[in-house]
This record gives C-alpha cells, structure tokens and sequence, in this order.
C-alpha cells in the first residue's frame, strides 16, 4: 500500500461541533414571537442541541422519523436544525404560508411523528390536529405555558424537553448518505413533492457554495437569513454560518422593512439574504428612516429575479452590494451565484449592472446546461434561449416516497426555466417556461417587462402575464402596483426604447397588491385565471 488518507463520514453534527470548538463565544441573536431579542451563542446552541438529540432518543423514536417544524427563524429552530439531524433523525420544515390543506397532506406524506412549533401557530395546529395522522408528539417551543397547555391535550414544552437531556450526548456514527432534512417545493400545481437531503449533500452544499466566488460568508460576519428557515432550510445558511463560524441574527416573525433596519443597525449585520420583495421593503423604510446601514456590504437574493433598479438603488445610495443567486428545492438550493470577473471591473457601471442583475456561474460541483425542446444541447453564446438543466451532488434524483427518477435520460434534471448562458459560464433566467410569452410565434419576457416597470419611479410592484388574443394568440399585459399617482398611457410610454415595439404590454392593469405565494413569489396563476381573457373582443 502506497499510502492511505483519513476516511470520515460528512455529517450535520460535525457543522455544529466545529462551531461550538472553534466559535463557541460567537453570538447568536434571535428575536422571539414575544419579540424579546434573545442573545446566545454557538456553544450553547451545540448543548441544547445534543440535549435535544438525547431527549429524542430518549423518546425511542426509530431512525430517520421525520420531526416537523411549523417556526420562524429562532435559536430555538437553530437548534432542532442540528439536533434531529445529528441523532440520525430527518428534520422537516413546513411552510405555515402555505394552506392548511397542503400542511395537512405534506405532514402525512412525510408521516411526521413528532411536530415543533412556535407559539404563533398553536391555534393553527390545534385546529389541524385531528386531521395530522402520524404525529405523535406536539412540542411547543418555548417554556411550561398553562394556556397553551390548555388548547392542545398532551401538548410537551420544548424548553422542558431538552431539560431531559444529556449534554453530553455522544453522536452516532451515521452513514453519511443517511437522510437529513426533507423540504417540499410550494406546490403552485398539484401536490407539493418532498425533497429528501444527505448529510453528504448538505455537507458539500455548505462547503462548496461558500467559496470566495460562493455565498463568502467566514467567520468576521454578521449573518442575517431573513429567508426563512421554513424554505428550502434557508438556502443552507445555518449550516453554512456553523462551518464558519459566523454571528448570526434570526430574525423571528417581523420581516417588515422597519424591523429589518432595526436589526441591522442594532446588531451590525454585514450579510443578508432574502427574495427581491423583502430588499423592496427595505428599500422603503430606509428612505423612511433615513438610515444609511453602514455595517451592511452585501445582500444575496434569490427567489426571483433582481430588478435593475433595485441593484443600482442599493449600490448608490447605500453601498450595498446585491448578488443574485439561483437555485431551488431540488438543488438544495443553491447552484449559481453571480460573482463577477476581473475583466468585469473594466467595463462601464451600466454594462456591470447588466451583468450584475442575471443568476451568476455555476458553483463547483453544480453543473448547467442548455437544450432544445428535442433534448439537444445549445450553444453558450449569450443568445440562444433554451430549457435549463442541472446536475450535481446537491440535486434531487428522487422525489420523497417516489420510485420513479426525477431526471432526464442522461442524468440531468430540467428546472423548468428558460435561461441564457454566456461563454463565461454566465446565466441569465429569461422565464420561466410556463410563463414565457409567445406572441405570434415571437418570444416575450415577462422578466424583462416586470424589470422595466420596476424601475419606473411610480411602481412598486410588476408581474407581466400572457393574456389571450384573436390574431396574435398571446400578448403580454402587466399587472401593477403603484407607489405613486401614474396612468396606463404614462407607464407604456416608459417602455419606448426599452423593448421592441411589439413587445411592449398591450395592458396595464392597476392593483392593490399582486398574490404572493408561500414563498414571497408573485403566483401568477391567479393573474392568468383573473386576466387571461382581457383583451379578448367583448370583455371588460
């Protein structure tokens, strides 16, 4: 034998026991659904997390049992992240956006046995309660509460459950393909389907996404995930702040632009990550303020595409750097972000804002493609629109209880975008490929109009859908929300050498808010059902 390495198994636990070993004093604040800032640190959540792992144990719950969560982002969250997973159990976060029929079904198809929750949602899971079939053990994070102790028979108390604990438990050696935490995508179409992520694809998420060119988060950070811990386990960020051992700062239930500033300013955060309808927020109680958050350097954003005001907003006003991500559940989430070249720094601002504003190059270990709709793949020119696909050691192979692959003949799987990608690796989402426009056999982008109506000064919101017409089969019109007196003729007229002629709205309709999804993304199927026919001869 020539020579032989260590060979470890890439386990969750080995994130938590890192931070608590190298950063155990760094703080971790969280704010509470009582709205009390709790302030605490790694090494405390990495016993509370061992005591959790014992008392879950201690419970006799077989390996792999899904342990849901219905909670915003709190230590308290932080802590099931690290101690179901690190005892060998699969933690499995619910998004409580979502309806309660979909709650209902994603909490019986992963068969959850045990359910934490945060107060806020007590009277929900109260009234689901009879309708959850497996779960066993309704746990409420927080203390002993004779109220709510009351609402729900046999309710246990999180703070009383680790109390049970042993700090000093021992994790188990556990395989490191063994399953770890399950997410479900936000089911807009049918049924929500589960995710199921490895410790090695969480491990190698983390590690790979946070490169200098990654997410960069280390250890001189102060982290804010106003995404929430409900959604694709916030883009990965808690694992990833544990690896570095970087300060975090959970945010709770108050996502509102005012709160966020407060946070900012109060606990110097230096990163933070959220969807473009939350930077918006912000944006507004800035201006509201007058604050200038001087620690901010740097927001990722994903979800959505970034508008290019919003980018020269923060930049220019702030110094704030926005940086585009992309991904979703199935890429665990992220696989490209947008960190630019040095051959970019030459160019003039606009051109580094155009740049700025796509999805970014594939991390390594994510790979991207272009195809056709026969398959084959298309060149990466910049130009040529295609459907994009992915593959890699973080991307789904098979639905959560499905025998069937989710992939494509040749391994890859197809996101259901439509996308560009330049010589440089660079990737611009165009649409999504059910909501591209195709009129009179013409490509339109909704995310190109959304865009531009963004950025007039009287909008504060956009969404570009497909309606149907006589002679062109589909024409775009827009969906608006304004922030300031405009009118139809006005905000059409501020497309003019912005698009080509014909693709500027036939349309714009004014509302008072666009319907956002569980996940804070416009849900532009409820505009298709209200508005597709508008334009027809005859209708209003």
């Amino acid at each position: 034998m020539l020579g032989k390495m260590m060979d470890q198994q890439l386990l969750i636990s080995s994130l938590i026991d890192h931070a608590a070993r190298c950063h155990g004093r760094t703080e971790i604040v969280s704010v509470e659904t009582s709205g009390e800032v709790e302030v605490t640190n790694w090494s405390e959540v990495h016993c509370n997390a061992r005591r959790l792992a014992s008392a879950l144990t201690g419970l006799g719950l077989p390996p792999e049992t899904r342990c849901g969560t219905i909670a915003w982002n709190n230590r308290r969250h932080l802590e099931i992240y690290f101690g179901t997973s690190g005892a060998g159990f699969i933690c499995h976060t619910l998004n409580p956006r979502l309806h309660p029929d979909q709650m209902v079904y994603i909490a019986n198809d992963a068969e959850d046995r045990v359910m934490f929750f945060d107060r806020t949602f007590l009277p929900a899971v109260a009234q689901l309660k009879d309708r959850f079939t497996t779960v066993e053990h309704y746990v409420l994070l927080g203390p002993r509460d004779a109220e709510a102790a009351a609402m729900l028979d046999g309710l246990q108390f999180y703070d009383e459950l680790i109390a049970q604990g042993d700090a000093d438990f021992i994790w188990p050696e556990l395989d490191e393909r063994q399953p770890s935490s399950l997410c479900y995508t936000s089911g807009t179409t049918g049924n929500p389907k589960g995710v199921l992520y490895t410790h090695r694809s969480t491990l190698l998420h983390s590690l790979a996404g946070n490169h200098p060119d990654g997410l960069a988060i280390s250890a001189r950070d102060t982290v804010m995930p106003v995404v929430p811990m409900f959604h694709v386990n916030a883009w990965g960020v808690p694992y990833t702040a544990a690896a570095a051992g970087a300060k975090l700062v959970l945010p709770g239930p108050g996502l509102d632009g005012e709160s966020l500033v407060g946070l900012i300013d109060g606990h110097e955060v230096t990163a933070a990550f959220g969807v473009p309808t939350i930077w918006m927020g912000l944006l507004a109680a800035l201006e509201k303020t007058g604050s200038k958050v001087p620690s901010l350097t740097r927001t990722i954003v994903g979800g959505a595409p970034m508008p290019p005001s919003m980018y020269t907003a923060f930049r220019d006003k702030y110094d704030v750097e926005l940086i585009q991500a992309w991904g979703m559940t199935e890429t665990s989430p992220v696989a490209t972000v947008n960190q630019t070249l040095s051959q970019h720094a030459k160019l003039p601002q606009d051109a580094q804002t155009a740049i700025r504003v796509g999805q970014g190059r594939a991390l390594f270990g994510a790979e991207i493609r272009l195809v056709d709709e026969n398959g084959n793949t298309l060149p990466q020119d910049g130009k040529t629109q295609g459907d994009l696909q992915v593959r890699g050691p973080w991307v789904v192979h098979t639905y959560f209880g499905k025998e069937q692959h989710a992939l494509t003949e040749d391994g890859w799987f197809d996101t259901g975008d439509v996308a560009t990608i330049d010589p440089d690796g660079f990737m611009v989402i165009r649409d999504r490929s059910k909501d591209i426009i195709k009129s009179g056999g013409e490509w339109i982008s909704t995310v190109e109009l959304e865009n531009i109506a963004i950025g007039h000064p009287a909008i504060a919101n956009a969404a570009a859908i497909a309606a149907k017409h006589e002679k062109w089969d589909e024409r775009p019109i827009l969906v608006a929300v304004k922030s300031d007196d405009v009118g139809e003729t006005d905000l059409l007229n501020f497309y003019d050498g912005k698009v080509a002629s014909w693709q500027v709205p036939d349309r714009v309709i004014f509302v008072d808010e666009l319907p956002l999804g569980a996940t804070g993304k416009v849900v532009k199927l409820k505009l298709r059902e209200a508005y597709a026919d508008i334009l027809l001869e005859g209708t209003t």
